[in-house]
């Protein structure tokens, strides 16, 4: 089984991120991979606190350490690439990880309100 390194978006709509984030995790899966989001763990209550420079920088610093061991970095895109997805990016290509795009379609909830009509 290909260990995966999950990366998508977090900060901003942490709520729809989240939410987007596991559908990622079930892809992965569902491609027969063992899938890790570090954002999704670490950012638990009791664990990390994301909006806490400090802690936040701790939870990167070991989502990257497990990264090192990861066969693939997998980047769900349907939200865009956040300056945080593409630090780890640019550290993944430097590195030499293989690195595939991926997009699995967004449904009605998490497309953005257009208030026009």
């Amino acid at each position: 089984m290909k260990k995966v390194l999950i990366e998508s978006p977090f900060a901003g709509d942490v709520g729809r991120n989240v939410d987007y984030a596991k559908r990622a995790m079930a892809d992965s899966l569902a491609r027969g991979e063992a899938p890790f989001a570090s954002h999704l763990l670490y950012t638990q209550t009791g664990i990390l606190d994301d909006l806490i420079e400090q802690e936040r920088a701790r939870g990167v610093a070991a989502g990257l350490a497990w990264g090192d061991s990861a066969d693939l970095v997998a980047v769900y895109a349907d939200l865009g690439i956040s300056s945080g997805m593409e630090y780890g990016l640019d550290r993944h290509r430097r590195e030499g990880r293989e690195v595939e795009i991926r997009y699995i379609g967004l449904l009605p909830e998490f497309e953005e309100d257009d208030d026009g009509d």
